[in-house]
């Protein structure tokens, strides 16, 4: 794991603070923070509030019974090095916490971009009169690719993964278009260059592969990288990954990080230029034994 530098995670907690304010409501529960997202899109999750102590289990309880009475997925995030206390807590307390790598980019050791296997890079235009399929396309396989949502538990995360293991274009294809609202408000969000969507694209096949960034002043998080599953093992996202990063390098970003799923998914990023710093925890309520 590579060193940081001493404000590294006081810049992580400020962007993570910061990005969902704009499209959420604020609940503060004890030492944690609900954010509560207003209008369409994936729901949020509860953190502990900036400069607070460690969250207890009592805060961790109420803030899930809030979440249970307001229909939202009962998930927790923080950073394990700002908050180290909070796994012991979070487990004693029900929820199951999944270690992600966290890692940070250097820009030196960025690689240029390369061509891809049958497919060549873009990035979506939300000017462009295609933008609305070009969207559901890239969501869709980043759905078909994670194979279920990071809240599921995790039998229903394998049971979802295996019918969409294998998912090709004809399942992307067969997805429903976006509503009018999603559009428009994935149009503002792309027009304001905070959020960037890049896409893996084969002239016979369509979008195979997507990555996203979101931004928050001069720090940005890579999300989203996912491959449709009969198109992977190509290269795709790894330098997907890559070029976005460069993209956002150019813009005036200084640091541009990202949470892999597991640690072999992490050397896929260090092989592009992304180097360990840390570990981002995502807890959920622990799966009832079968």
């Amino acid at each position: 794991m590579a060193p940081a530098d001493s404000g590294l995670f006081d810049r992580l907690e400020r962007f993570y603070d910061a990005l969902p304010r704009p499209w959420a409501r604020i609940e503060e529960i004890g030492s944690l923070v609900l954010f509560i997202r207003e209008g369409e899109g994936w729901p949020y999750y509860a953190r502990p509030r900036r400069g607070s102590h460690t969250p207890s289990a009592a805060d961790i309880t109420a803030v899930r019974a809030r979440q249970r009475e307001l229909g939202l997925p009962e998930t927790f995030e923080w950073v394990h090095e700002t908050t180290p206390d909070l796994l012991a807590v979070a487990r004693s307390a029900g929820l199951d916490v999944h270690l992600a790598p966290l890692l940070v980019l250097d820009p030196a050791a960025l690689v240029p971009d390369l061509p891809l296997r049958d497919a060549t890079i873009r990035f979506l235009d939300p000017a462009d009169s295609s933008f609305p399929v070009d969207l559901r396309d890239s969501r869709t396989v980043s759905r078909l690719g994670f194979g279920a949502p990071a809240h599921q538990k995790p039998m229903e995360a394998v049971e979802k993964a295996l019918v969409m293991d294998g998912a090709g274009p004809g399942e992307r294809d067969a997805a429903e278009p976006l509503g009018a609202d999603a559009v428009r408000r994935a149009r503002e969000l792309n027009a304001s260059g905070d959020y960037l969507t890049a896409v893996a694209e084969s002239p016979s096949e369509g979008i195979l592969a997507t990555a996203t960034s979101q931004r928050s002043g001069d720090v940005a998080e890579v999300v989203g990288v996912a491959t449709l599953p009969s198109a992977r093992r190509r290269g795709y996202a790894s330098q997907l990954t890559a070029t976005l990063a460069g993209r956002l390098l150019s813009s005036g970003v200084h640091l541009v990080f990202l949470s892999a799923g597991d640690d072999d998914v992490a050397r896929l990023y260090t092989r592009v230029g992304f180097r360990r710093v840390g570990t981002a925890c995502i807890a959920e309520p622990a799966a009832a034994p079968l």
